[in-house]
């Protein structure tokens, strides 16, 4: 299955995609700079920082391509399980590397298809950086196409931790990076760490150059 389109997700849900992403980036008044970064043809990692649950929705509506994420597995319980199923989400563990979910990642950038995870496996507080996970560098290291560094932030501020529904207001800012490749970087869980870092890095830095 081509970019882990399910049927409802492909005949139903796509078809909607570009009015709702429209209204989703009125409503939240997202910003976005650096689109003129992103790969022409073929697969690539989007690796971004996390604070809100809002940013998966967010990287989506900002993106000319359709992504798929990786996120935890708790979050495909029932009712909103279902619809991340249809939505090209992949469940991945947290807490080890879910090897699985990364072979299954590596075959969907073979076939062509745009990735994303947030390195650092769950979300950060408000204006910090956790320490990345070593998946993303296995990706990719083990890829090898390119991995676009995102910032998103005022997701927090909009969604924050312990709210039921989101309080649009607050300005939302995405900050698309130039991709970087990690090749010859050699193997093993080092090397896994060491990219993971790179990459964490090159993320961070974006809020550097982008202030708000």
């Amino acid at each position: 299955m081509r970019c882990n389109d399910t049927f409802l997700g492909r005949f139903l849900l796509s078809p909607l995609c570009p009015p709702a992403k429209y209204l989703f980036r009125k409503i939240l008044r997202v910003r976005v700079t650096g689109l003129q970064h992103l790969p022409g043809e073929g697969a690539y990692i989007v690796a971004s920082n996390h604070r809100s649950y809002l940013d998966p929705p967010v990287l989506n509506s900002v993106f000319p391509e359709p992504l798929i994420f990786l996120a935890k597995e708790e979050l495909f319980k029932p009712p909103l399980g279902w619809i991340i199923r249809h939505m090209r989400a992949l469940p991945i563990k947290r807490g080890a590397r879910d090897l699985s979910a990364l072979e299954l990642a590596m075959e969907l950038l073979r076939k062509g298809c745009k990735v994303a995870l947030f390195p650092e496996g769950t979300r950060a507080k408000p204006g910090e950086f956790l320490r990345p996970k070593p998946g993303i560098g296995f990706l990719a290291i083990k890829s090898g196409v390119p991995v676009v560094p995102v910032l998103v932030e005022g997701t927090d501020k909009v969604f924050p931790r312990g709210a039921k529904l989101p309080r649009p207001g607050h300005p939302v800012k995405v900050v698309i990076g130039k991709p970087r490749r990690f090749v010859e970087c050699g193997e093993g869980p080092e090397a896994f760490r060491k990219v993971s870092l790179e990459i964490m890095e090159s993320i961070k830095e974006l809020s550097s150059l982008h202030p708000s």
